[in-house]
């Protein structure tokens, strides 16, 4: 029996994510689900107690990989933050670009259930390492659009290989980031201002 049980709720899974994808969250109702699966709606819920509850599941691993790359940031400055954020953040996106992909045009009322509230402040933080601690506005919005177009680039090329893929974001990350060190060299002085 729990085999089936065990059986029941991973296909109940796969099949929010396959109607995720093609009709998105909110065009997704538990009674299609339950449809796809060939049981009641009643045993998608005996499984989960809500749509917002299937989708913190499936979304769990990509979650926990962000978390882990928050705390590997949390004591790192400049080059070395810009690195390491866009590694982790390139290597998230590509492992789970399926699961991203389900969200597409969606992640920013996502972002307002009580699941997900602390993603918010996660993406902050990593914007921050990504733009190497600097409050340069060039530096902030360079790395919010390489934020934002990562995940999108990873949807949008989804036949494309993950290894191929990786060097491809990492390139682009890399020639859109400017190390801190040499933004820092070309802020003026007070001498420049007063000539």
């Amino acid at each position: 029996m729990a085999r089936a049980v065990s059986a029941t709720h991973g296909d109940i899974l796969a099949a929010a994510a396959r109607q995720f994808a093609v009709s998105g969250y909110r065009g997704t109702s538990l009674q299609d689900i339950a449809r796809e699966v060939g049981c009641s709606k009643a045993t998608v819920l005996y499984h989960f107690a809500n749509k917002e509850a299937l989708l913190a599941e499936l979304m769990a691993p990509a979650i926990a990989m962000l978390r882990d790359l928050d705390d590997q940031l949390t004591d790192r400055t400049g080059t070395d933050s810009q690195e390491a954020a866009a590694t982790g953040f390139v290597d998230l996106a590509v492992r789970f670009r399926r699961e991203i992909a389900l969200l597409r045009g969606e992640f920013a009322e996502l972002l307002c259930q009580p699941a997900f509230a602390h993603i918010q402040q996660i993406s902050e933080r990593l914007r921050d390492a990504m733009a190497g601690h600097s409050d340069q506005p060039a530096a902030q919005i360079t790395a919010f659009v390489l934020l934002a177009g990562i995940p999108e680039a990873c949807a949008e090329f989804a036949d494309v290989p993950d290894d191929e893929l990786r060097v491809a974001l990492l390139t682009l990350v890399r020639r859109a980031i400017t190390p801190v060190e040499a933004t820092l060299q070309h802020l003026p002085t007070t001498e420049d201002k007063e000539s």
